[in-house]
């Protein structure tokens, strides 16, 4: 179920689906600043094309991005290029499920929906694990899930897009039993001679349970660990399933 997406699904995600990123970036930097002191080096866990590291890295941030998608990967660093030239950033092929990287860094970040392509319970263990190592003393992984909630309401759709030189048929279906959503894009992109490329991609979340969410982390190590919404991501929910999307904040 490992996301490895090609090279014209992440063309088109550079240029569609990076809204989500570039506004969470902003509110997952002031909460860390308002932390105390901080380790200036981030890991930008499943970076995509780089548009999170790109805000912390103008902020004058050190980021390093890992991401299983060679294709993702290059956006990225097409994007945050001038801040690799200057040594300030590095993108790297690795797998979310086990990953080891040389530096500690005070905060990695895991967005729009990352952990939710992990495909068991295990997978996401492993990934908590080698998150873990990787932070210093006191530092914090942030990442946000789709809830089973938010996955039973919100993929049992059909949703088609049209933007001219972008075509987008999304099919999405929930599997109750298997508390996994499947959605299946079929897109169509006009290239400059005038005919339309077509691509498919089948893009998978898994739904967990936040309770054990929260177990497996603490088994891992860390020390704190609670559910918020950006609203307020100091501010634990009393109720995190009913939420379509919960932030997970974890402190080693």
């Amino acid at each position: 179920m490992a996301q490895a997406y090609g090279n014209k699904f992440a063309r088109i995600y550079n240029i569609l689906w990076t809204n989500f990123a570039q506004s969470v970036a902003p509110i997952l930097l002031q909460f860390y600043k308002t932390q105390g002191p901080q380790n200036s080096h981030i890991l930008d866990l499943c970076c995509g094309t780089g548009q999170l590291a790109k805000y912390f890295l103008t902020q004058g941030y050190h980021v390093i991005g890992i991401d299983l998608s060679e294709a993702m990967l290059d956006y990225a660093r097409e994007n945050c290029r001038e801040f690799i030239e200057l040594g300030k950033a590095r993108f790297i092929k690795a797998d979310a499920k086990e990953f080891t990287i040389e530096e500690k860094v005070g905060l990695v970040v895991s967005t729009y929906d990352a952990m939710n392509h992990l495909e068991n319970i295990e997978a996401l263990r492993s990934c908590f694990h080698s998150v873990y190592k990787t932070l210093v003393d006191s530092g914090y992984f942030i990442f946000d899930l789709n809830t089973i909630l938010g996955l039973r309401t919100g993929w049992n759709s059909l949703t088609f897009m049209d933007k001219g030189n972008i075509v987008i048929l999304n099919r999405a279906i929930y599997d109750e039993e298997k508390k996994l959503a499947v959605t299946k894009i079929t897109g169509f992109l006009q290239e400059e001679h005038g005919f339309f490329d077509r691509f498919d991609e089948v893009v998978y979340n898994k739904g967990y349970e936040l309770d054990e969410i929260k177990q497996r982390l603490l088994q891992e190590g860390f020390q704190k660990v609670y559910f918020a919404t950006l609203k307020d991501l100091s501010e634990p929910v009393q109720q995190p399933e009913k939420e379509n999307r919960i932030f997970v904040v974890a402190q080693k």
